[in-house]
């Protein structure tokens, strides 16, 4: 059956029921009124807002990705813009275009990878819209949160250390991998190939850019500015700076690097490094606090201006702005 046959109230009605199966005291009202009412927050908390959009041809390739893994991945992108601030996520919008030849199926494994993704960051969907689609599919997902103390990216100060919670470049390795494949791998079903590395090396690197599940890593008590490393470290560490109107030094030797990463990287004739230093969607958390021990992975150095990098015989050279960026043709 395709969404034509079906009608837009027929699939209303399904995502109503399949929301309706997960309850919280926060949701005053869901899905079938005109708005949402929400709860958001209760004494010193603050209520935070992220959104994202996810375009057919620009943010995926449905000849490589389930439609599971379109939804889930959606849900990691901005539970991750959550936990950059400090916050916990608690509920969601969801609006999806689709072609109407789109078959039901295919649309209804997007939502279930939407819920999954939901029940396990425990936040729940109130509320979206759905729509034809003339030009592929788009997604669009709204995130509310809660945070008491809330961490901009506009705290940074001379003199503090620069940190990362865990290996950067999976992601974009994973991407590589996905494209040398051609087809959907099914991790959510326990699919499994050992073509063309052995399986635990590309399966840590393919969930890490098909279905990124985001640990909520607390940074310490005296982080001073922070966010996710979404587009690459590079570029989102310039971000970061120009909010904080800092400069900084990274060690090009302290970047961590996966073995996973580093294996496939060398198959693929990649640059391991660079693609840490580049690659977008590892979703960890870069922040900034004084002291060189505050958990994470020291990296840099917050200085007064401009942006360098320390090579690992000592070299310091500027760098620009190394990563994804939409309309720039990179």
């Amino acid at each position: 059956m395709r969404l034509r046959e079906l009608g837009e109230q027929a699939l209303l009605d399904w995502i109503r029921r399949r929301a309706g199966r997960k309850r919280t005291k926060g949701l005053l009202l869901g899905i079938g009124d005109d708005a949402a009412v929400l709860r958001v927050g209760t004494g010193k908390k603050k209520a935070l807002a992220t959104s994202d959009m996810m375009l057919e041809g620009v943010h995926f390739d449905l000849c490589c990705q389930t439609p599971y893994q379109l939804g889930f991945k959606l849900v990691s992108v901005n539970v991750s813009d959550i936990y950059a601030m400090g916050g916990q996520p608690r509920f969601a919008f969801f609006e999806i275009g689709a072609p109407s030849d789109t078959p039901v199926e295919f649309t209804k494994q997007i939502f279930e990878g939407v819920f999954d993704a939901l029940d396990l960051y425990k936040a729940v969907l109130a509320g979206g819209d759905v729509c034809a689609s003339r030009s592929g599919l788009v997604l669009n997902m709204s995130v509310i949160g809660e945070g008491e103390k809330i961490i901009k990216r506009s705290g940074a100060r001379v003199g503090d250390s620069l940190y990362v919670t865990g290996p950067l470049g999976d992601s974009a390795c994973g991407l590589a991998l996905m494209k040398k494949i051609g087809k959907p791998v099914n991790i959510e079903k326990k699919g499994k190939i050992n073509e063309p590395l052995p399986w635990e090396v590309m399966k840590p690197l393919l969930e890490r850019h098909l279905m990124p599940f985001v640990k909520r890593k607390k940074p310490p008590q005296r982080a001073t500015a922070m966010m996710d490393i979404s587009d690459g470290l590079l570029i989102d560490a310039i971000r970061l700076c120009k909010e904080s109107a800092v400069g900084v030094k990274i060690y090009e030797a302290g970047i961590p690097v996966s073995p996973q990463m580093r294996e496939a990287a060398r198959f693929l004739g990649a640059d391991a490094l660079m693609l840490a230093k580049t690659g977008g969607e590892d979703y960890e958390l870069l922040y900034t606090a004084a002291g060189t021990k505050a958990g994470g992975t020291l990296i840099g150095e917050i200085i007064e201006s401009g942006y360098y990098i320390a090579g690992p015989s000592g070299a310091v050279r500027k760098f620009r702005s190394g990563g994804y960026e939409h309309f720039s043709g990179t």
